[in-house]
Parts: structure tokens; C-alpha cells; sequence
């Protein structure tokens, strides 16, 4: 129905959206190089009928990228490269934020370029495995723990990163501290065991995201700076710990305190994880005061009723923009949604399952 909450104009900060509609963040791996090309940039302008494009992780140094053709955001090709995608969206009148997304421990060196390392809060090997184009399937490894040098140079990594952003012509970030990246890996003390001021109390714990927020918004203002966060997610081999619920509260207090533009959060149940509990979305819903967007696994009733209970005020659409490049259009006439979704094309090279999915006619 064209009068949903869903497809009404939103002001984030000090932009316009033209509908509450997000595209979620999603790995595609089609940056070849780990340079950003034509083909994503038609893949996001296909898209942009959506109030707010979030990118697919960027990593902001070499030693984030975990992933096979992930894209960066650290040297002057891939600055180029993203150029090519924010203007393709803003001609279409859209906004995209950058999401920047550093693998931490999710990772493995057939990944890497040459001189980059898998580093994290401490030497902890998370279970599970990961795709290499060079070796199929491999175990991720141990990972070196951060020294204090690099704790402040991967703090910097982030920031110019955020620079990077906005040079790029992106209206924003949004600083990936979910899924089990390394933002998470701090936060969790299952992943961060340190000794020092960043491990041990919940304070301790959040403190580097804290300090990555803080210097972004020096960088580049607080209107710019959005964050992604996933309580009672499991994903990357992030089990469940005692003050989960504490944690989240703290970080959103200090969040707020700050001011950034919006919080991302999200909810993994729809693929296993544990449901994020109300009572956690809406504490911080009353401690965070400026935007929130929800996502995880949502259709267009879901999202409806979302901002109809006031715990968000943007929803993020994920999966159904893979093969509904026109998903706004869809949901705001009742058009059906496409039935094909190719999963073994949701991380392959080229555009097939990417840029081939056709419009509602």
C-alpha cells in the first residue's frame, strides 16, 4: 500500500531519503583485485530506488580482507572504482553509505595480498572454514594478537578509510561492528581475552569501537557515521556470553552520547542465530535517540510493523534485493516478488545471479 511508513521520505542527519526502505549489506565478491568495477557499479545503481544503499563489506587495509574479492577502500584505484558506484546511484538520485569491514580473525592468508596478516584482539581460532579461490575450502587459522602499535594503526586504518569514503563521493559509513568481524571480536569476551585497557570489563571491551567511532567522527562528522551491530549473533563462530544484554545497553548509552547518525541492528534468527530479544531492542531504542534500522530475514509485513511499533525507523531488506533489483516498486504496488534466487551465484565472479535478474515489467 502506497501510504505504508515504508515508502514515506525520511531525513537522516542531513540527508533526504525518499522511502524507509535500506538495502542491507551483502558480500557479493565481484570485486576482482579487490577493486570495485562497472559491473558493481550497475549492480548498485539497478538498486537504487531504495531510500539508503548500504555497501557490501569494504575492508579499510589490506589485512582486512579475509574474504576472495572483497572490495578495499585504501588505495587510489579503489577510490576510483567506488567513485564509479556512488555516482551511479546519485544519479539516480539514491544514497549509499560505505560500510567498512575488517575481517579480523575471519580470515585466511590465501586471502590476503602480500605483506598483509590476520590479526585480532587476541590469538584465538574460531572454528569453522572459508573459501579460497586458490585452494577451495580451508580452516581459518590462529591469529596474531594486536600489539598496542597496531591496535592504534588499525584504529587510523578505519578513520582514513572513512575519509576514503567520503572522497569517494559516499554519503556516509557505516562501521561493520557485527557478524563477527574484529569490531565484534573486541567486544566479545570469548574472542578477546586481553589483559590490558581493551579486554576484560565491558568498558574495557568496547572501548576500541568507541575510539574507531570517535576518530571517524573527528574525520568526518557525526552526521556520517553509522554503526552495524548483532546482538545474540553467532555468526563467525561467536558463541553467547554472560552480559550480552549489558554490553549492547552500555554501547548504546555511549553511542548516543555521541551522537552518530544511526544504529544497524540486526537480527540473525532468520538464519539460525538465537532471536535478539524485545526487551534488548527496545532498551536500546530508549537509550539511542537518533536513527535505528532493523534487518534480518524481514518482508515487506514485517518491516511494516517494525515502524509501526517505534523500535526502527528504517528496515533493512537484504536477500529479496538479490533477485528484485526493483524491490521498491514491487512492494509498493503488491507486484509479486521474483521466485528464482540463484545461491550458488550469491559469491561468484561475474554477473550472472548479480546484474541478470530482470524488473518487473
Amino acid at each position: 500500500m502506497a501510504d505504508s511508513k515504508l515508502f514515506t521520505a525520511y531525513k537522516l542527519g542531513s540527508i533526504e531519503l525518499k522511502n524507509r526502505m535500506v538495502m542491507s549489506p551483502m558480500t557479493r565478491c565481484r570485486a576482482i583485485g579487490n577493486i570495485p568495477n562497472e559491473l558493481m557499479a550497475l549492480y548498485y545503481k539497478q538498486r537504487s530506488t531504495a531510500g539508503l544503499i548500504i555497501t557490501e563489506g569494504i575492508a579499510p587495509s589490506p589485512n582486512g580482507l579475509g574474504y576472495a574479492r572483497i572490495p578495499g577502500i585504501f588505495s587510489d584505484a579503489q577510490i576510483d572504482g567506488w567513485k564509479k558506484v556512488t555516482s551511479a546511484v546519485h544519479e539516480n538520485d539514491g544514497k549509499i553509505f560505505a560500510q567498512l569491514m575488517h575481517t579480523g580473525r575471519i580470515s585466511h592468508p590465501l586471502n590476503l595480498p602480500e605483506g598483509a596478516k590476520i590479526v585480532a584482539p587476541s590469538s584465538v581460532k574460531p572454528v569453522g572454514q572459508m573459501w579460497t579461490d586458490a585452494q577451495a575450502m580451508q580452516d581459518h587459522p590462529v591469529p596474531e594478537a594486536m600489539s598496542a602499535e597496531e591496535l592504534v594503526s588499525t584504529k587510523n586504518e578505519f578513520i582514513q578509510a572513512g575519509i576514503n569514503a567520503v572522497k569517494s563521493g559516499f554519503d556516509g559509513i557505516e562501521l561493520h561492528g557485527a557478524n563477527g568481524y574484529l569490531l565484534e571480536q573486541f567486544l566479545s569476551p570469548v574472542s578477546n581475552l586481553r589483559t590490558d585497557n581493551y579486554g576484560g570489563s565491558i568498558e574495557n571491551r568496547c572501548r576500541f569501537i568507541l575510539e574507531v567511532v570517535d576518530g571517524a567522527i573527528e574525520a568526518i562528522g557525526k552526521d556520517k557515521v553509522g554503526i552495524r551491530l548483532s546482538p545474540y549473533g553467532v555468526a563467525s563462530d561467536m558463541p553467547l556470553y554472560d552480559q550480552i544484554d549489558e554490553t549492547y545497553n552500555y554501547l548504546a548509552e555511549e553511542l548516543n552520547k555521541r551522537g552518530i547518525v544511526y544504529m544497524h541492528l540486526v537480527d540473525h534468527s532468520a538464519m539460525g542465530s538465537p532471536e535478539v530479544p524485545v526487551k534488548i531492542k527496545q532498551e536500546v531504542r530508549e537509550k539511542f535517540t537518533n536513527t535505528i534500522i532493523m534487518s534480518g530475514g524481514l518482508d515487506k509485513a514485517q518491516g511494516e510493523a517494525i515502524l509501526d511499533s517505534g523500535n526502527a525507523d528504517l528496515v533493512g531488506f537484504g536477500r529479496p534485493f538479490i533477485n528484485n533489483p526493483d524491490l521498491v516498486l514491487r512492494y509498493e504496488n503488491n507486484l509479486p516478488l521474483a521466485e528464482t534466487l540463484d545461491f550458488n551465484t550469491f559469491y561468484s565472479a561475474d554477473e550472472k545471479g548479480y546484474t541478470d535478474y530482470p524488473f518487473a515489467n
